[in-house]
């Protein structure tokens, strides 16, 4: 039964955004879905972070804010969640409307501010168990007086249900939070991110940032040479932009907050290129921003992403892209002549790391 998010799709899309945000979260909690019925392909499987991923297609944090439906996602045919942001006490971040959709830009402006029940609640449902992968998303909260300690205070309390986690600096919707991706700002919040992991029970949970694309091209170079230094696991590439360019619904580039979805794709594809280049190919990285198609998927790959996740892509074209994208990266190994991904990650990076970005 594909309930809401399959001839529902148009209703989801005549509705105001988070209310139709919503409603898909339900649908999923009643079971009305569709399910993955086949196996994924041996050729998507990867081993990354220590984890075996069954393909390499994840749903991004910001989806299922507050651990709710992980299961249910995984059931779909992702290969791995991302739940979050979670923030160590609920919030009811800014105020309403706070979400903006433009079919004309298939795209998606948000400044819902960290939004959720806070990581009590998420450590409760998670406790239930998943079938799957699952990243724990932490953020500060929107009044900490000390935000590296809201990070610290994350992964020790999400120890027990991470699969990895990611530290997320790169949000525009709470005031200041990308302050802490300045290098000296970074280099202190993985220096005690670091010792709190290193103080857990057992072998934690590898550790990922998610970077903003409109970080100054002239200051990644050294954000990368932090997130080595300090031995994180993997980046996140990118959070939404504030960036407008290229949108041509002007009523909806007024709104304030970032923007996700197609105008992002080659600001944020260039920048992952330009991660995998800076970090010689030692990070895996996760590539996240306008992926509508088994085209830009594959566009992420070859830039250097060994996974990729969705959201807003997912919005304007529904659960049968998860399908479309396990299809044509199986077609492009069998172009490739090769029995995994391996082979095509980052053999474009230094192409689209070149690219200009639409005016």
């Amino acid at each position: 039964m594909s309930g809401l998010f399959g001839l529902g799709q148009s209703l989801l899309l005549a509705l105001p955004p988070e209310r139709a945000h919503d409603l898909a979260i339900k649908s999923l909690e009643l079971g009305l879905y569709p399910r993955a019925t086949e196996p994924d392909d041996k050729r998507l499987a990867q081993r990354l972070f220590g984890l075996d991923f069954p393909n390499p297609i994840g749903m991004a944090a910001g989806f299922d804010k507050n651990a709710r439906v992980p299961r249910e996602l995984l059931a779909m045919g992702f290969g791995f969640v991302e739940v979050g942001t979670l923030t160590p006490r609920g919030q009811s971040g800014n105020p309403t409307p706070r979400m903006f959709r433009s079919m004309t830009d298939r795209a998606i402006i948000n400044r819902l501010g960290f939004n959720n029940d806070g990581q009590a609640a998420a450590l409760a449902r998670l406790q239930r168990g998943a079938v799957g992968i699952v990243g724990i998303n932490i953020g500060a909260g929107r009044d900490s007086k000390d935000r590296v300690a809201d990070y610290v205070s994350g992964i020790e309390r999400m120890a027990e249900v991470a699969s990895y986690f990611t530290i997320n600096v790169s949000s525009p919707n709470t005031p200041g939070l990308r302050d802490l991706q300045a290098p000296e700002a970074l280099d202190e919040l993985l220096t005690w991110v670091q010792k709190a992991r290193a103080a857990l029970p057992g072998k934690p949970a590898k550790l990922l940032v998610k970077l903003a694309p409109d970080i100054a091209e002239e200051d990644l170079a050294e954000v990368v040479r932090v997130i080595l230094r300090h031995s994180a696991d993997g980046v996140v590439v990118s959070n939404t932009t504030l960036s407008r360019n290229g949108l041509h619904d002007r009523g909806f580039a007024k709104e304030a907050g970032g923007l996700s979805g197609r105008p992002l794709f080659a600001r944020a594809t260039r920048m992952l290129a330009q991660v995998y280049t800076f970090a010689a190919g030692k990070l895996p990285l996760i590539g996240v921003g306008g992926i509508d198609s088994g085209e830009t998927a594959l566009a992420k790959i070859e830039a250097g992403a060994s996974l990729v996740q969705l959201y807003t892509g997912l919005v304007f074209e529904g659960p049968s892209l998860i399908g479309r994208i396990k299809q044509a990266l199986v077609e492009a190994t069998d172009r490739e002549g090769c029995d995994n991904l391996a082979p095509l990650v980052g053999r474009r990076a230094e192409e689209w790391s070149k690219r200009a970005l639409p005016a």
